[in-house]
């Protein structure tokens, strides 16, 4: 019997569109499943396809979250490659419901609701209702609706073709890994912008040393992640990968390797200000070599080439022209924010709201993920699509908090639960929760999820009240941008920053890879004022955790250190920093 060896990222795709169609249908409880197992599937580092191969259908429904029922359709789609519930359920939908809910405010119950009603299948067939009014009318939608559909689509139009660093970086890593495992190959470095780290990706460079390229070159393209070859040669081999972006292999010599990697890390404008010291010190720089005249003076080795120029080896996340070639010239480069400092997380959603997972859950993944404590800080009262905490229910949750913190230390986990909430920003700047509930949190975070549309006066003067709480310690993702979906709010930032000064506030970095919010360059200007950052996962189920790894890029590309960043700290140097 054929296998049919479909890959993490598609198999969570297919659990996330039944989740949408038994949602379509009013199944109860099954949706959530799906969902739930679909979060774990495309965050983990071993193909399914892989544990399947090795232990069958029990080692599928070992998978936290996967039950039977849906280990049975996993084994169903390796062994026939296609799951009848699923095909029964497109036949009745046939909507591209990743493409819908890819726009801001478009979730699966209304992807289907526009379907049933407009027969709407994608984002062309949106448009095209949209350009004719035909949204408005319908329950539940209304002119404003219609509006922010339209600006999601000009979004979706904007970005060019790019894809968010945090969904393609996982197959990346495991092209990159399964090149370095071949023989045929003695170096491989992934450069452009995700050795930099950017928050979205255009293409995607790879650079090899190899005696035998064309073995390299085939199996490159016969990779299965490839779905069209545009060319395939010894120094260079041209691919389409099914992530939706051009994929490159270059080959070449290993005394060009370091400048070649060099070249293809650092964006233009770095590149082109490098290329202007090499020609005032009589040499020329380009992708194989540092020269003076024909003599090659450095290539083997990145950092030799910036040696030679006069410079300090840069983090290749501060390549940008932004200031870090004068700074190393004078030695002065800050040692950034390492990936592996963070030793706790301040924002993490359970069940309790809109998260996935239990406390318990989400404290032992990210124990053994390698931190130390998180906070909870699931949504409060007023976000009621999430069935946000009110006073009574907070209570309760601190209780089980206690219990568990309690059964931790009985079991000699080193770990500790925070009592946190994300509390809701009013339209006033007033909080959704009083303060006499607030004063008993060990950390409290705020956000802004409404009224968006304020004026830039309105919008800062409504952060600048919450931030002058006593109760307050943190302003969760504080411009409420969504990558490619949604503008950040009109605000000041310069004056937020400022008043997060004076009024002692941390300024979150979130790094939900859709977010990333602060940006780098306001991260630089917090680095500048000295403003303290967290850098938080905003975790709705255990698979979350990895997302860390995003927020940590954004501060380095901010220069932020260990020192600008609470929550790299220990427990108790951390909580001291906090307002209360």
């Amino acid at each position: 019997m054929a296998f049919h060896n479909f890959r993490n990222y598609e198999i969570a795709k297919i659990l996330k569109e039944i989740a949408a169609f038994l949602e379509a249908e009013k199944v109860q409880f099954k949706p959530r499943a799906f969902e739930k197992a679909a979060l774990t599937i495309e965050e983990m580092e071993e193909e399914l396809a892989d544990l399947y191969k090795k232990g069958g259908i029990k080692a599928l429904e070992e998978i936290p979250g996967v039950g039977k029922g849906i280990a049975e359709r996993i084994e169903e789609l390796f062994t026939t490659g296609r799951v009848k519930d699923y095909e029964r359920l497109k036949r009745k939908y046939p909507v591209n419901v990743g493409e819908l809910t890819s726009l801001e405010g478009m979730g699966p119950k209304s992807a289907i609701k526009l379907y049933k009603k407009l027969g709407v299948k994608n984002i062309a067939g949106l448009e095209k209702a949209v350009q004719a009014h035909k949204i408005r009318t319908l329950p539940g939608f209304g002119e404003k609706s219609e509006e922010k559909i339209l600006k999601g689509i000009e979004f979706f139009k904007k970005s060019g073709g790019r894809a968010l660093l945090g969904y393609i970086l996982p197959t990346v890593r495991l092209i990159e890994s399964r090149l370095k495992k071949l023989k045929e190959v003695e170096a491989v470095t992934v450069c452009g912008s995700i050795r930099r780290m950017q928050e979205t990706v255009g293409d995607i460079d790879i650079l090899i040393t190899s005696k035998k390229p064309l073995a390299v070159a085939d199996y490159f393209a016969k990779m299965a992640e490839v779905t069209h070859v545009y060319g395939k040669g010894e120094t260079k081999t041209m691919v389409r990968l099914n992530l939706g972006l051009d994929a490159d292999l270059r080959v070449v010599p290993p005394s060009s390797y370091g400048a070649a990697v060099q070249y293809f890390s650092g964006d233009k404008n770095h590149n082109i200000a490098l290329r202007e010291i090499a020609i005032k010190k009589g040499l020329k720089l380009n992708e194989y070599g540092l020269y003076k005249g024909n003599k090659l003076i450095a290539g083997e080795k990145e950092e030799d080439v910036y040696k030679a120029l006069g410079l300090k080896w840069m983090p290749p996340e501060l390549r940008t022209n932004s200031g870090e070639i004068e700074t190393a010239k004078n030695g002065e480069l800050p040692e950034l924010i390492g990936y592996g400092d963070l030793r706790g997380d301040l924002q993490t959603q359970t069940e309790w709201t809109d998260g996935a997972d239990s406390i318990e859950e989400m404290a032992r993944a990210a124990s053994a993920s390698g931190l130390e404590y998180i906070a909870i800080t699931d949504h409060t009262k007023r976000l009621a699509m999430t069935h946000g905490l009110d006073e009574k229910r907070i209570v309760k949750q601190w209780a089980e908090i206690d219990k568990l913190n309690l059964k931790f230390k009985k079991q000699n986990l080193k770990f500790t639960i925070l009592k946190g909430s994300e509390c809701d920003i009013l339209k006033d700047g007033s909080l959704d929760l009083p303060d006499k509930v607030l004063s008993q949190l060990d950390v409290c975070g705020a956000s802004v999820h409404s009224h968006f549309n304020l004026s830039r006066k309105e919008q800062t003067e409504r952060l600048k009240k919450a931030m002058v709480n006593k109760n307050v310690d943190i302003i969760f993702h504080p411009t409420g941008r969504l990558i490619q979906r949604r503008d950040a709010y009109e605000v000041d930032i310069d004056e937020i920053i400022g008043f997060a000064k004076k009024t002692g506030t941390i300024l979150e970095i979130n790094a939900s890879p859709d977010r990333l919010d602060l940006k780098d360059e306001y991260v630089r200007k917090c680095v500048a004022s000295g403003v303290k950052m967290s850098i938080d996962s905003d975790a709705h189920s255990v698979s979350h955790f990895g997302f860390l790894e995003y927020g940590i890029a954004q501060a380095r590309r901010g220069w932020a250190t260990h020192d600008d960043i609470i929550n790299a700290w220990p427990l108790d140097k951390m909580l001291k920093t906090l307002k209360r």
